[in-house]
This record gives C-alpha cells, sequence and structure tokens, in this order.
C-alpha cells in the first residue's frame, strides 16, 4: 500500500497514522522526520537542505522531492509507505507527481480524514497537559481527575487564534491539491468524526483492506 494522509490540523492525523501503518505493516514517512535524519546522515540531499535550513530559508521542493524518492527506495518501504506531511500545495503535488512516474511508482491512495473546523476548534482549544506527567486530557471528552486539574497547562498554540490560522493556511494551501487527486481517482474521503476504532475502521475500508 503506497498512500498519503491528508487532513486539517486537529484531525487526528497522528493517531490514526500510527493505527494504519502498525496494522498495513508499511513505512511512515514524515517529511519533517525525514529531513532530520538526512541532515544528520550527512548525505547529499541532506546537506543541501542543511545549508537553506541554517540561513532560514525553505528547503526547496525539488530537493524534499529528492529526497522522498530516496527514502521510499529504502527497503522498509518494499511493502508499502504513507506519505504524511507532503506534498502541501498544487505545484508540489505536481511535482511529486511527475518523479514518481519517472521513477515507476504509483500512490494506490490519497486519504483525507475530514472534520468540520467547529469541531477541530473545540478539540483543539479543550486540550490541557499535564507538565507532570505528560498526559493531555480535553475538558470534554477526557476531563482530568480533580487533583491534576489545577496544575494542566494549556499549550499557546492550542487557542482559537492559533487553531483558525492553521486552518485558514490549510484551507488555502493544501486543500487545493484534493482535486489534482481527485482527478486521478485515488482520493478517499473519510469522517473522521467518531471513536477511534470507528475512524480507523472507516480508513481501512476506504482502502479496500476490511
Amino acid at each position: 500500500m503506497r498512500m498519503i494522509l491528508v487532513g486539517p490540523p486537529g484531525a487526528g492525523k497522528g493517531t490514526q497514522a500510527a493505527r494504519l501503518v502498525e496494522t498495513l505493516r508499511i513505512s511512515h514517512i514524515s517529511t519533517g522526520d525525514m529531513l532530520r535524519a538526512a541532515v544528520k546522515e550527512g548525505t547529499a540531499l541532506g546537506i543541501e537542505a542543511d545549508r537553506h535550513m541554517k540561513t532560514g530559508g525553505l528547503v526547496p521542493d525539488a530537493v524534499v522531492i529528492g529526497m522522498v524518492l530516496e527514502r521510499i527506495a529504502k527497503p522498509d518501504c518494499a511493502n508499502g509507505f504513507m506519505l504524511d506531511g507532503f506534498p502541501r500545495t498544487v505545484p508540489q503535488a505536481e511535482a511529486l507527481d511527475a518523479a514518481m512516474s519517472a521513477a515507476g511508482i504509483a500512490l494506490d491512495a490519497v486519504v483525507l480524514i475530514e472534520v468540520a473546523d467547529e469541531l477541530i476548534i473545540e478539540r483543539v482549544t479543550g486540550r490541557r497537559t499535564d507538565p507532570v506527567t505528560g498526559t493531555i486530557y480535553h475538558l470534554k471528552y477526557a476531563p482530568p481527575p480533580a487533583e491534576v486539574a489545577d496544575r494542566l497547562q494549556h499549550r499557546k498554540d492550542d487557542t482559537v487564534e492559533a487553531c483558525t490560522a492553521r486552518l485558514d493556511k490549510y484551507h488555502g494551501e493544501t486543500e487545493p491539491v484534493l482535486p489534482f487527486y481527485q482527478a486521478k481517482g485515488i482520493l478517499r474521503r473519510v469522517d473522521g468524526v467518531g471513536s477511534l476504532d470507528e475512524v480507523t475502521a472507516r480508513l481501512m475500508t476506504a482502502l479496500g483492506r476490511v
């Protein structure tokens, strides 16, 4: 299974990605992790990416795509892979598609986890973290026990303003990628509202793995 996982911030991609890679026995490729690994290994592309990052610039799409092709050629991707965090824009999707086609690699599916903005804002702004144990609670869906309530912290990026800004960026940059994959017939839309097990079951159905 060769796939891309897409969805707005706060839709539960991280949790579902972990479940899918374990069930499908495929490699999870986060572009952030991939970049850091390439820099650490000192590959040619890693050195180039590091040069851009050290000057505060964005790593060029061509460099990231080159890294993706290097990464999916590794033995642990022989059974498949899940790309997470890339592509984020239409030009990136088009360039990635051209590069993968040239390499003889085809995607099986692009899976979109859909959750309405209002619910995402409710999910995100209700999160609280216990600085002692690292446990994450939710004021509505997973209330903390009374004995730890006073020490819980509310992350700065879990405010309405910060969440809205991330959603605006997603709708403006990443959402336009979806028609590109819809036209190719590989976009799968999945309702991300419900229990973890319910969403996982929908994802497996969308991937034809029931």
